[in-house]
């Protein structure tokens, strides 16, 4: 294992993930975070990024489950009259492919979420999407035509180790997309199976059998609270996923595999020295 980038997903959606993610980061071993611009907490995240000025934080793109950025009037048909995006993700993957006028509107809102994260004076690690929704062909065109106008140097590859082959010749295609862009991308990705599950057990478990190249793995990190944080999110083990991004155990774990430990930036700012060579 060359680099390994610990992310935590949904930055921004809610307080207890906000309070998460500070601790993880500065008690524990994450060095990523995915913000959802347009969420209800994301002034808030954006704050306690500004603070932690060793976090990377990137774009989590989010065009499915949750708020678009732009008003209603303006996307009519992503979002219902509340600007939440409707339909499902095979439903709107089908119009995203065979309307143009969807995917006009689709292009706007991407350009939006982009504009707002430049707004923060945030600087772009990486992007990626909820529900690893770049896969669909018409959203990974609109986000390399858009992104790199913005400073976006790299994305999120969904590659997981072990995964289903289903989903393989998608993954290969969408590696060749961003090798043609020049956009760098990790090798592997870990959470995605495991998504609400991400315990230490898991942790250790992935850091013991990591393969080669640059690994990610995200999670799902949330203080304890008493309803789900999201409707979607009602099985998450958020806090056990905190408690393994803080525990000792992984932290021994992550250097003794000798990997460098940083975000995108870092990782792939390093891709020209002699170990991090193909």
């Amino acid at each position: 294992m060359r680099g390994l980038i610990v992310t935590a997903d949904d930055f921004g959606v809610h307080a207890r993930v906000n309070a998460a993610v500070e601790r993880a980061h500065c008690e524990g071993a994450l060095t990523c975070a995915s913000l959802m611009i347009g969420a209800p907490a994301a002034h808030d995240a954006v704050k306690i990024a500004r603070r932690l000025t060793g976090l990377r934080v990137g774009l989590h793109l989010v065009l499915t489950d949750g708020i678009a950025s732009l008003p209603p009037w303006s996307i009519p048909d992503l979002v219902d009259m509340h600007g939440n995006f409707e339909g499902t993700m095979f439903a709107n993957g089908v119009r995203f492919f065979f309307q143009e006028s969807v995917r006009r509107q689709l292009a706007i809102e991407i350009r939006a979420q982009f504009e707002a994260f430049a707004a923060t004076g945030l600087a772009l690690d990486h992007v990626n999407t909820h529900k690893h929704f770049h896969l669909h062909p018409s959203v990974l065109s609109l986000i390399l035509e858009i992104g790199p106008q913005f400073g976006m140097r790299a994305m999120r590859l969904p590659r997981e180790m072990h995964a289903s082959l289903l989903f393989a010749p998608w993954v290969a295609w969408m590696k060749t997309r961003l090798d043609r862009a020049g956009i760098a991308h990790n090798d592997w990705i870990a959470g995605i199976s495991a998504t609400g599950n991400m315990d230490e057990a898991a942790l250790l478990a992935i850091l013991a059998n990591a393969p080669q190249g640059v690994l990610e793995i995200y999670s799902h990190p949330a203080t304890e609270g008493v309803a789900p944080i999201t409707p979607a999110m009602h099985a998450y083990r958020h806090a056990d996923e905190l408690a393994a991004l803080c525990s000792p155990r992984v932290a021994r774990a992550i250097e003794a595999s000798g990997a460098m430990h940083g975000g995108f930036a870092d990782i792939f700012d390093h891709a020209t020295t002699p170990e991090f060579a193909a």
